[in-house]
């Protein structure tokens, strides 16, 4: 029988990335998610700005779940190239496809917890990894479901499992940041900023869950993923690479021609 799934395993890894790379991922969320939050706190009754507001909120969340899938590719890969240049432009590509799969992604776990509940959890399980397919398997839209439905086949229990426990840490810490940011906050001004933080630190969580998943579904379905690019072709001959090489030291000069005139 094969290796499982092990919950605890996704979530170490998880957390041991976050703090290996918290210098990258909380900038980054920090910056984002206070442009955001600026826009929806004065928005007010302009539906103007609401709108601009959830547009934005949609956008930046998606663009840092791109660049999180990015950085934990780098470090598969080895490469470790975490500027936060590199990782912006490594999502730019596939910024559409994101966005239109995290639509279609919440209409649909929506429509499932309508219906009772259960099939949003499991539309929830099977669609775990959409994000990862489209940045580092550069799938299309519609693919990426049925790429994500194709890994998860097997260990469902155990990605629900690490989908929920990601969730519930993400929201526990949430509440318990903001619950701070009331009491201490005395303005607008300083309740935007620490909801940012709340969201900053516990951004990071399900995006790099997500990433550790897909490569973790990777290894026990014994997926190589996606091929790696070809290398140069090989260098062909030189003018020194001749298919004759010519005389050497070691061979006798060839023999002139015997004399044909008369011997005295």
């Amino acid at each position: 029988m094969g290796r499982k799934l092990e919950v605890g395993e996704v979530l170490s890894e998880v957390f041991s990335i976050y703090r290996a790379n918290a210098g990258v991922l909380i900038p980054v969320a920090f910056w984002l998610f206070l442009v955001v939050a600026i826009v929806q706190g004065l928005a007010g009754n302009s539906s103007f700005l609401l709108l601009l507001g959830a547009v934005l909120s949609l956008v930046a969340s998606v663009l840092y779940e791109g660049m999180v899938v990015s950085l934990v590719r780098d470090i598969q890969d080895g490469s470790r190239d975490l500027s936060v240049g590199e990782l912006y432009r490594s999502v730019t590509p596939v910024l559409w496809p994101l966005i239109g799969a995290s639509i279609l992604f919440a209409i649909g776990v929506a429509i499932g917890f309508v219906l009772l509940v259960v099939p949003g959890l499991i539309l929830l399980t099977m669609w775990a990894v959409i994000a990862p397919t489209i940045v580092i398997e550069n799938r299309r839209v519609t693919e990426s479901f049925g790429r994500s439905r194709e890994l998860v086949k097997g260990h469902g229990w155990p990605v629900f499992g690490v989908v929920v426990c990601a969730a519930l840490i993400t929201i526990v810490v949430s509440l318990v940041l903001l619950t701070i940011a009331a009491a201490i906050a005395d303005g607008p001004i300083l309740r935007i900023v620490l909801g940012v933080l709340a969201s900053t630190v516990t951004a990071p969580v399900t995006a790099l869950a997500a990433a550790v998943l897909y490569y973790r579904l990777l290894q026990l379905k014994g997926d190589p993923g996606p091929a790696a690019p070809a290398g140069p072709p090989p260098a062909g001959p030189t003018d020194a690479d001749s298919t004759d090489p010519g005389p050497t030291d070691a061979d006798p000069p060839p023999a002139g021609p015997p004399p044909t005139g008369p011997i005295a």
